[in-house]
């Protein structure tokens, strides 16, 4: 178990995007205290729509340093009003497809820039928010199309960039994340059933677990406690 445990590892300069969020902010706090440089991008604080190709192009090509730490902490349960499927009957294709263009395609797009905005030399790390439920393996109990999908995509889009990052970053660890159920207004109407943590739990939690992967976990999705989790 990793978790509660602030890494060894202290970066110098991070990229966090989604840092308006509950989970994105608190790592920023958290990254702050550490002393790290840290590049903050949101939809709220830079106008960076991550479901759009042209926003996600202009602002990323804009940066002109490298990091050490990437995290991509955006997404969204219900967008639009439409709330997680219980069953087949509910599935809507709008809401399938604007899953995807958030939690899938979004993340996608930032990884299309991560070679160029990584540190090639030392070690450096991406981490990419997905969700348990996206895990086919651990899918017990059905329901949440959409969203299962989505994540379950990312987390293919994560583990195939890893691949792809490793020919040329090779001390890099390049993973998908769980945070947990985090008291956010992401997880608001949902949290009398599951246990819950704060957002600065949550944040340390995450960062203690990237603290301690390097290179040979590349590719892998991890919980915040450290644990993998099954694809």
């Amino acid at each position: 178990m990793l978790a509660n445990y602030f890494p060894n590892m202290r970066w110098k300069n991070a990229l966090i995007i989604g840092a308006s969020g509950g989970i994105g902010a608190a790592l920023c706090a958290a990254l702050k205290a550490s002393d790290a440089r840290i590049t903050e991008l949101s939809r709220s604080g830079d106008g960076l729509d991550i479901t759009d190709e042209a926003s996600v192009e202009r602002t990323l090509c804009a940066l002109d340093q490298t990091y050490d730490l990437l995290i991509v902490a955006t997404g969204a349960l219900e967008i639009e009003g439409a709330e997680p499927e219980k069953s087949l009957k509910q599935i809507s294709g709008k809401a399938m497809m604007d899953q995807f263009a958030l939690n899938a395609v979004g993340p996608a797009l930032i990884l299309r820039h991560a070679a160029r905005l990584l540190d090639r030399k030392s070690a450096a790390h991406i981490g990419v928010l997905s969700a348990r439920v996206g895990s086919i393996g651990d899918n017990r109990l059905g329901g949440w199309y959409s969203y299962r999908a989505a994540k379950a995509a990312v987390n293919q889009i994560v583990h195939t960039s890893a691949i792809e990052l490793a020919r040329t970053h090779k001390s890099l660890a390049c993973v998908a994340m769980h945070p947990g159920t985090v008291q956010t207004p992401f997880t608001e109407k949902y949290v009398a059933r599951h246990a819950t943590v704060p957002a600065p739990e949550a944040a340390e939690n995450l960062l203690g677990v990237l603290g301690n992967l390097d290179s040979s976990h590349t590719g892998q999705f991890f919980d915040w406690s450290g644990e993998r989790v099954p694809w």
